[in-house]
């Protein structure tokens, strides 16, 4: 390893990142093909205390590690990148953000906490006001889990200091994107339509796809609590029709959740426990788990499915689900069987 190689393999993880926030086709595969290579040099920084560039790179992976259901990897890199005497810039406070939110993903609250205080913290004394806001977005995911009103306006505050700012920018669009199920989630479902379907429109003016996706979800979700149930069930199918999920099983998951509740809403319960077995399965095989807004949906649909179904028929219909192969689970979703 030397410094030559160390340059090109940020060179591609950062090129891989930015094509993985828009859901460039084999964005991955950059990074797979040399994750070997990536791991060694991030052990070669390290051993020469080049933490900095350490930290860059381990940031430019967040997106490679989600994705492919690698949370453990990230994990433990950002632990030893950030377990010494930090100073105070942005490369330390964004590296905070990131394993904040990768380690989110994995229901560690406690810890996805610390770390994104620790950077509001570092970014107030920057005077950092977007990477602040990131950090007041983190910590409203993690309020979402015991107290909604304070993650309400803990995301009001961050959109108050980032006034002036474009919508999609990093902080003030975390934000907002947080805004929306938080919403939801305090009973305006009005308000969270309205962010929500003002984040799909500047996303496909960008030409974001995974933007548009994510909050395609968010608004089923939205519109079924509404009783708007066939506009949320086309909502939901168009979140599992796109290439973003076919390969992700994360991803796949929180898709095949949205679609559960909305399918057992609409009385169909055989289906819908096979669909939500099936996202069970995922998450567990991501190594995830659900973040707040989807665990709420996903607890109310399990309820709903104890209900209405047999014990022995949920049983069956859940095992169903959860022995799908990913490519399999799509099929069952897009195409109905009459379940």
């Amino acid at each position: 390893m030397d410094a030559a190689t160390v340059a090109a393999l940020l060179e591609i993880t950062e090129t891989s990142r930015a094509a993985l926030r828009h859901e460039e086709p084999g964005a991955e595969a950059p990074v797979e093909a040399r994750y070997a290579d990536i791991l060694e040099a991030l052990q070669w920084l390290v051993n020469r205390t080049e933490l900095t560039t350490a930290r860059r790179l381990a940031r430019s992976l967040v997106n490679f590690w989600m994705s492919t259901s690698r949370l453990p990897d990230g994990d433990a890199w950002f632990e030893r990148l950030l377990g010494g005497p930090l100073t105070c810039d942005q490369d330390v406070a964004l590296s905070l953000h990131e394993h904040g939110y990768l380690i989110f993903w994995t229901g560690d609250y406690e810890r996805s906490g610390r770390r994104f205080t620790q950077a509001r913290v570092m970014a107030a004394e920057l005077g950092d006001a977007s990477i602040e806001a990131l950090a007041l977005a983190g910590l409203a995911r993690v309020a979402l889990t015991s107290d909604v009103a304070k993650a309400v306006r803990l995301l009001r505050e961050a959109l108050v200091i980032t006034e002036g700012l474009p919508d999609d920018s990093d902080g003030r669009g975390s934000a907002l994107h947080v805004l929306g199920p938080a919403l939801q989630m305090a009973g305006d479902f009005e308000g969270a339509r309205e962010v929500i379907e003002r984040r799909i429109a500047l996303a496909r003016t960008t030409g974001n796809n995974f933007v548009v996706w994510v909050e395609t979800g968010n608004l089923s979700m939205v519109e079924r609590q509404l009783g708007n149930l066939d506009r949320a069930e086309e909502l939901a199918l168009q979140a599992v029709a796109t290439d973003i999920v076919a390969t992700r099983e994360l991803f796949l998951a929180w898709t095949l959740n949205g679609l559960a509740a909305v399918t057992a809403a609409k009385g169909r319960a055989g289906r819908a426990a096979v669909l939500l077995g099936a996202a069970d399965a995922l998450m567990e095989r991501a190594g995830g788990g659900w973040p707040p807004d989807e665990l709420e949906q996903h607890d109310q649909t399990r309820a709903a499915l104890t209900r209405d179904l047999p014990p022995d028929q949920l049983e069956r219909a859940t095992v169903r689900g959860q022995g799908l192969p990913p490519d399999a689970m799509v099929n069952y979703a897009l195409h109905d069987e009459g379940t």
